[in-house]
């Protein structure tokens, strides 16, 4: 009868709670890496904040609402940098972040992709971004992915030498997390 009682008081208690701490609730770390490349521009973005739930058991369950701050864009010169958070590009005084929500993961050959919307110079148009995840434990994980998107289909049309930019980004995540 003990026994009985011990496990029903065991499956009420403890294994709620197991479930809970299933729960793959991830921080990103601060050694991620946003780079982007268009073939006559390059850098990197940091300033990056949100929350990434991603479970590859339960991809119904993941989610993700992630921004960056236009502002921290580095591209190696200042004078660039400049330009770059200037109106006639990125805009960062009007529109301070970039920010993707992702709602619908599924397995892609040997990782995953993720739909959602990107919202980049208050335009809001929805992308797939593929990755894969390698999980270090319960513990930490790393997100690797890699997208691109045409600039100009949000609306940055660039100065004068916009031209010799290009139109389509290449954007690379390396995102390492840590479990919550």
């Amino acid at each position: 009868m003990k026994t009985k009682l011990f496990i029903l008081l065991f499956s009420i208690i403890l294994l709620p709670a197991a479930a809970i701490l299933s729960v793959s609730n991830w921080a990103i770390a601060d050694d991620y890496t946003v780079a982007f490349d268009t073939g006559g521009a390059e850098g990197t973005f940091s300033g990056i904040d949100g929350e990434i739930i991603f479970d590859p058991s339960d991809l119904g369950g993941s989610s993700m609402d992630v921004s960056v701050q236009v502002a921290t864009i580095e591209t190696g010169n200042n004078t660039k940098n400049k330009h770059a958070r200037g109106e006639s590009w990125f805009g960062a005084e009007t529109y301070p972040t970039i920010r993707f929500v992702g709602t619908d993961f599924a397995r892609s050959g040997s990782g995953y992709k993720v739909s959602g919307d990107l919202t980049l110079h208050g335009t809001t148009k929805q992308i797939e971004i593929p990755f894969t995840f390698t999980s270090e434990g319960s513990q930490a994980g790393l997100f690797e992915g890699t997208f691109t998107v045409n600039r100009k289909d949000y609306g940055i049309e660039g100065n004068f030498w916009g031209f010799l930019v290009g139109k389509e980004v290449e954007v690379k995540l390396r995102i390492p997390v840590t479990n919550r």
